[in-house]
């Protein structure tokens, strides 16, 4: 029997992003603003920061808000001449894209190759629950965006068993001490919502993501009694039902709202939870997969104000907003000037039997990367990418960078 060797979900630890506006410290409360925000006002600078994430809150807008009374089915309707553009710059081998031009709302260019095709999601998913936990959220307070935000800010929850497992660090700034570290999530660690959004997203922490999924479970279950709900009370929802029944529930509430905007199961659906620990109490239940078709639906309906109500779809894709270090597909060069919001991840395997020197990104079994992107550029070119490939022997990071340049010169070509 060959020797297989599993090789990680999601970032690898050389490959940290961090997301949110940098001003938003006062807002959200999550700490880690703060420290990149005195970075950047600091003497010596902030050199790990490209000219396009310096945006503030108020900057980010969406950018389609006209179009929130058209189906996202019309609006992605592919452009003929737009999609054989697109079309000659992809390599060949197993890719997967959808690209939407969305410079001009009235004009949309649609470009689509194998858009249907499902791919192995990896910490993208983490974007589905992002979606649930704003989809409870509304239900707790459905005519309090205040109330909505003071809840994320103020409410802290501890990781317990959930959040332990993951390799993947997070940023845990000290305000005090004024000293940040960057270490694994433990059991005792106790963060706000917010917190916990930001670690889920930002640096792709697996753990985070299971508590966010948690809390989700319990604001669907507990509904407008969960903003003083105590952890004890939590664990002990946990361990008085039925295992099935848990794993039933967790289906359901994580997936329910992506049907509820459109996404069909076919086009995108999460199987459970991120850690290995959460399965004492939530089974998985079948894989995880997505289209490039689905994702770009959720773009759109995000950019139109429509995941639930305008402000939470603004919030979302602020929580997105790329404010450090780009990886993959957002590290082209080409970007730099560009506000970008991103979403990537990768799940991989190697056999060390066929190649001892099968690397990151390089599986020889399979090799999964997927990149979700929206670019603003400071031209007023803006344009959303939904990349999925399962190209092996290669490094995926590199071919999404490459694939990166080639479509930006497209759509922004070089005057």
């Amino acid at each position: 029997m060959q020797k297989l060797l599993f090789l990680g979900l999601g970032l690898s630890l050389g490959f940290l992003s961090l997301i949110y506006p940098i001003d938003g410290y006062e807002s959200t409360g999550i700490a880690r603003l703060l420290y990149v925000q005195k970075a950047v006002n600091s003497e010596k600078g902030y050199s790990r920061i490209p000219k396009g994430a310096l945006l503030k809150l108020e900057d980010i807008k969406l950018n389609l808000v006209s179009c929130n009374g058209e189906s996202v089915e019309d609006m992605l309707v592919e452009d003929k001449a737009f999609s054989n553009e697109i079309q000659k710059v992809i390599p060949h081998g197993n890719y997967s894209l959808t690209a939407l031009d969305i410079t001009d709302p009235s004009n949309l260019k649609y470009a689509a190759y194998n858009e249907n095709h499902g791919y192995q999601p990896g910490s993208v998913g983490k974007l589905v629950v992002l979606n649930a936990f704003f989809s409870e959220l509304k239900k707790i307070y459905p005519d309090s965006w205040d109330k909505r935000t003071e809840l994320m800010r103020d409410k802290r929850v501890a990781s317990g068993i959930f959040g332990t497992g993951d390799h993947h660090t997070i940023p845990v700034y000290d305000i005090e001490k004024d000293r940040q570290v960057k270490r694994k999530v433990v059991a005792s660690d106790v963060f706000s919502l917010y917190e916990w959004l930001d670690h889920m997203v930002s640096v792709s922490n697996n753990g985070a993501a299971t508590v966010v999924f948690r809390e989700v479970m319990l604001m669907n279950h507990f509904g407008k009694d969960y903003p003083k709900l105590t952890d004890e009370e939590a664990l002990n929802y946990f361990k008085e039902n039925r295992h099935d029944t848990l794993t039933n529930r967790a289906h359901r509430v994580i997936n329910q709202p992506l049907r509820d905007i459109g996404i069909s199961e076919d086009e995108w659906k999460l199987g459970g939870m991120f850690t290995h620990a959460s399965a004492k109490y939530v089974g998985r239940k079948g894989g995880s997969s997505a289209t490039p078709k689905g994702l770009m639906k959720f773009l759109v309906a995000l950019e139109q104000g429509n995941i639930h109500d305008k402000e939470s779809s603004l919030e979302m894709k602020r929580l997105i907003y790329l404010t450090d270090r780009r990886i993959r597909y957002a590290q082209s060069p080409k970007l730099k000037e560009a506000a970008v919001y991103f979403k990537s991840g990768s799940f991989y395997k190697c056999d060390r039997a066929k190649n001892p020197s099968c690397g990151d990104y390089q599986g020889n079994v399979f090799n999964y990367m997927n990149s979700v992107i929206i670019v603003e550029h400071p031209n007023g070119k803006k344009y959303m990418v939904c990349l999925m490939t399962n190209v092996l022997n290669k490094n995926s990071a590199w071919e999404h960078l490459n694939l990166a340049n080639k479509i930006d010169e497209i759509i922004n070509p070089e005057v």
